[in-house]
């Protein structure tokens, strides 16, 4: 549930579009999908970088300076007020620094309003709500274990485990009907997918907002017990309709798409990895270890987090001037040979440390807790009820989503006895 992986309404902003404007070499994985994309690879932290669309911008690799630019005030994730070298330009002047914010996209903005913003949020992520819902996540994937285990031997594990475990968790705790969750899914898919055409992407978004309006509306007349109608109810002070619905649609699109894919491309790396999946499995304990692992080595958000330096700024020995680009390479940062001794291994029994999966600084992802929770559950549960669990085709031809912000599998065929 990464804060920075979302497709919004402003034509200012453009994440959805990343994939077009940078070199294939940097976002494409290919036949080695567990690695970072190999043009992510180079001399220095911090480098130039050549976009398609002719603007130039920085690449940052390096651990240490991404947790700068994620924390430092001197990087803004406001693309409203900073024009970003990534996001077409549009017609007319840019927003003043003084103009008022009206929406609800806490994830791309700065201090003071992403900080009123994120507390309303803040107070309905609780540990114990987190914690209340662990029962649920379990129920969840035993149930659709279980379905699988009867309809036969075989699956593909996308659509029967990875994406519906995280995307009933969301439903449920935001208040969404499930029978509607094709539609949000179908409409995300679409969104997050660079190779959609821009009407494509604008009918999504367009269908996305009437969904989730309509929703707002039936909460603001029959609260619930769920998050949505506490942010309707108990946000102080009061948030806007246009807000929850910016909002809504953040903690929807994050709380299945991220997950979904972590869950499935884990347990393909699991699977590649025999001798690890066979640690975990001779040692349940290691899930939590096993977790933090497999979010450090894959790294799914690939090229979707970048930001705007307000002023001069000197990162890892390179003097940026005011208004540079600075776009993070998750999968290279969590990779740093600087920062972790043989980092290109995948060993569930690594020391644990810091990484930059989830982000850092204010816009740290505010689901992180309930990521693992399903990532633990998930994964501990498939690797205890199937414990047979392998590949039913060759690795090679395991479909990747290139093509997409947030890396994964298209679908993952399994076997079990």
């Amino acid at each position: 549930m990464a804060d920075n992986t979302v497709t919004e309404k402003s034509p200012n902003v453009s994440t959805t579009g990343m994939r077009r404007i940078l070199p294939a070499d940097l976002v494409e994985r290919g036949r080695r999908p567990f690695d970072p994309p190999p043009g992510l690879r180079g001399e220095g932290a911090v480098r130039p970088l050549e976009l398609l669309n002719g603007a130039r911008a920085w690449l940052v690799t390096g651990f240490d300076e991404a947790r700068t630019v994620l924390s430092d005030p001197r990087f803004s994730a406001d693309k409203l007020r900073h024009q970003d070298a990534t996001s077409p330009r549009p017609p007319g002047p840019a927003a003043p620094a003084t103009a008022e914010r009206e929406d609800g996209i806490f994830i791309f903005m700065d201090p003071p309003e992403h900080t009123r913003l994120r507390r309303s949020l803040t107070g309905q992520f609780t540990v114990r709500r987190m914690r209340e819902l662990e029962s649920r996540v379990t129920e969840i994937a035993i149930e659709h274990i279980e379905a699988m285990k009867a309809a036969g031997t075989r699956a593909d594990l996308v659509p029967a485990f990875a994406l519906p475990l995280p995307s009933l968790v969301i439903c449920e705790l935001l208040g969404v009907d499930y029978a509607d969750r094709a539609e949000f899914q179908e409409r995300t898919s679409v969104g997050l997918n660079a190779t959609s055409t821009p009407q494509e992407q604008a009918e999504a978004r367009a269908g996305l907002y009437a969904f989730m309006r309509r929703l707002v509306a039936a909460k603001r007349a029959n609260p619930a017990g769920d998050l949505l109608s506490g942010l309707i109810h108990d946000a102080d002070p009061p948030l806007t309709d246009a807000q929850l619905v910016d909002i809504a649609l953040v903690l929807l699109n994050a709380g299945h798409e991220t997950t979904a894919n972590m869950l499935g491309l884990s347990m393909f790396a699991l699977l590649e990895h025999p001798g690890q999946l066979a640690a975990l499995r001779a040692d349940p304990g290691l899930i939590d270890n096993a977790v933090e692992e497999l979010l450090r080595y894959l790294s799914i958000i690939q090229l979707g987090v970048s930001r705007v330096a307000k002023e001069p700024v000197t990162l890892g020995g390179v003097d940026l001037p005011a208004g540079s680009t600075v776009v993070i390479a998750t999968p290279e940062v969590n990779r740093d040979p600087r920062h972790w001794s043989d980092p290109d291994t995948l060993d569930l029994h690594r020391p644990r440390a810091a990484h930059l999966a989830f982000g850092h600084g204010v816009h740290q992802c505010l689901g992180q807790q309930l990521a693992r929770i399903e990532l633990r559950i998930g994964l501990g549960e498939l690797v205890s009820r199937l414990p047979d669990l392998r590949l039913a085709v060759p690795a090679g031809q395991v479909p990747l989503r290139d093509e997409m912000l947030v890396f994964g599998v298209r679908s993952l065929p399994v076997a079990w006895s």
